[in-house]
């Protein structure tokens, strides 16, 4: 289904060409391995930055937005939602010093532009609040192109494990883990971020999508065995 149409190259250092259609797993970490997100207001803030972001050709920055008087924000963000999207966020995951995307790229440089509209403007709100200079994040932000079905729903398992396999929280803890995408996919939260349907449409149910993230003897050796459909 999610095939190569084209020889794609890379490695943290070389350069990804990213096509309108594929799908990636992008992943960054804070500058020194330094947390990122360290309160649920600075976690609070980052969704916001990725909902927002998402979208193209957007007529204000989040910044301005966010001061709008609250009776007028709906009737703006539901303006900005009749926007293109650049991307189609599948699954995320906001961990403490680094995060996870799995992205649908759906406009030219779309995840480049989303990338960098949502680590500059989160790092300035950082910057700002704790009277801090300079870069948040490591680098240049790293991908990998998603080339098969097998690896598509296995690093969407990686990303909402991963809470529980950097032993931040407990297994069965795991649906209300509010900084990942995976509440959303069991029907936890009213929030809809997510383009769940590519996923979901691999299983019967919610149910069965639920028992493949959690019914594993070893959840740690089982994300040992598919590294390699993961990272490089």
């Amino acid at each position: 289904m999610y095939m190569l149409h084209y020889d794609l190259y890379m490695t943290t250092y070389r350069k990804l060409t990213f096509a309108n259609g594929e799908l990636y797993h992008v992943y960054n970490r804070g500058v020194e391995r330094r947390h990122v997100f360290t309160n649920k207001r600075e976690y609070g803030r980052a969704l916001e930055t990725l909902k927002f972001y998402r979208f193209s050709d957007l007529p204000l920055r989040l910044s301005k937005f966010l001061v709008i008087p609250e009776g007028e924000r709906s009737e703006v963000f539901t303006n900005i939602s009749n926007h293109d999207k650049l991307v189609e966020i599948i699954t995320y995951c906001l961990m403490p010093n680094h995060f996870h995307f799995l992205l649908k790229q759906t406009q030219i440089n779309g995840i480049s532009r989303f990338l960098a509209n949502f680590t500059n403007s989160y790092t300035k709100y950082f910057n700002t609040k704790r009277n801090r200079v300079g870069p948040l994040f490591q680098g240049l932000f790293k991908a990998v192109h998603i080339e098969t079905d097998e690896q598509f729903i296995h690093v969407s398992r990686y990303i909402h494990l991963n809470p529980v396999s950097s032993f931040i929280i407990k297994i069965e803890e795991l649906e209300n883990y509010q900084w990942s995408s995976f509440p959303e996919y069991m029907n936890k939260t009213s929030e809809v971020i997510c383009y769940t349907k590519p996923i979901l449409d691999y299983f019967s149910s919610v149910e069965k999508y639920r028992q493949f993230i959690f019914d594993q003897a070893s959840y740690a050796q089982e994300l040992d065995k598919i590294k390699h459909l993961i990272f490089e």
